[in-house]
């Protein structure tokens, strides 16, 4: 019920106000979670007869983006080019029906080795507040994820409802995470691995790809970090247990001028950084495809 409302109204708080909110929830949320927050230990147990990542790596390492306005979109490509450079491949998640979503740029990316997938149809968080309201927009998602040539699928706002994603044309979704107490919907699927999600109508499933690294709007927008640390501590501890790390980061916030900050981005730096990290310090010892190939792994083999 707090979600439907909230999403009700939310158009009508502005973004400051918006914000400050979540700040405020943020540091209730860090004192009551401080167990458990970035690292839960349960979170680690491996799926049963786990027989390793391909090729021997020690761990997974996923790129994933979420293109949230047409600001975003137009960072995109400066975004890919910088990740190509470092050795690097991502999927970009765009929202069809908020902004006017480029056909050309979509082709770059894919042309160049990088994943487009769907993020919901427009940004307004009302997709699960009814079986029908989800159906309806199911439709033109799937319209999309055809046109786009796409298999894979992120809800705006990491909400989700697992069940009702069967109606989606997909091999994967990307909706959960491990542990987030700082999302709208915070019930994370306490686990550092993909997992399949089996239908009940006797369907194929899909499988799921939570995230497992902090998000960059709560490290450097909410919380305001100058650093990297929290993502160098996750990270380190998820290749310690042979998991997946699986980043989800917005171009809508970085900073690629050098030139003032704006309230809500950050420069560039910090991603460099903790990709340049990756290289430093797990050269050749981590499974990086893109999210599609994952599913067809975890499909093949769970």
């Amino acid at each position: 019920m707090y979600l439907k409302a909230y999403y009700n109204i939310k158009h009508l708080i502005p973004r400051r106000l918006q914000l400050a909110l979540r700040r405020l929830r943020a540091r209730v949320k860090l004192r009551t979670h401080a167990d458990v927050w970035p690292i839960e230990e349960k979170t680690a147990v491996p799926p049963k007869n786990w027989p390793g990542w391909p090729d021997g790596k020690k761990f997974a390492f996923i790129l994933t983006h979420d293109v949230d306005t047409a600001k975003g979109q137009e960072r995109c490509r400066d975004l890919a080019d910088l990740e190509r450079r470092l050795g690097f491949i991502a999927s970009y998640n765009f929202v069809p029906e908020r902004y006017q979503v480029s056909e050309e740029l979509r082709n770059y990316l894919t042309e160049n080795g990088f994943e487009v997938g769907v993020h919901g149809l427009n940004h307004d968080g009302k997709y699960y507040n009814s079986r029908a309201i989800f159906q309806e927009r199911a439709l033109k998602i799937n319209r999309y994820i055809r046109e786009w040539g796409s298999v894979g699928f992120r809800s705006p706002s990491m909400l989700h409802n697992l069940e009702w994603l069967h109606d989606l044309d997909i091999k994967y979704d990307s909706s959960t995470f491990d542990i987030d107490p700082f999302e709208p919907q915070s019930d994370g699927v306490g686990t550092i691995f993909p997992f399949h999600v089996p239908s009940e109508k006797g369907g194929k499933g899909y499988v799921e790809i939570p995230y497992t690294m902090p998000q960059d709007f709560t490290l450097f927008i909410l919380m305001k970090h100058k650093d990297i640390d929290i993502w160098k501590r996750k990270l380190d501890w998820i290749a310690s247990k042979g998991g997946m790390v699986l980043m989800l980061v917005h171009p809508d916030y970085i900073n690629f001028n050098k030139s003032l900050l704006l309230e809500e981005e950050y420069y560039v730096d910090k991603y460099v950084e903790i990709l340049e990290y990756v290289n430093r310090m797990y050269k050749n010892q981590y499974y990086h495809v893109l999210p599609r190939e994952l599913a067809i792994f975890w499909g093949n083999n769970y």
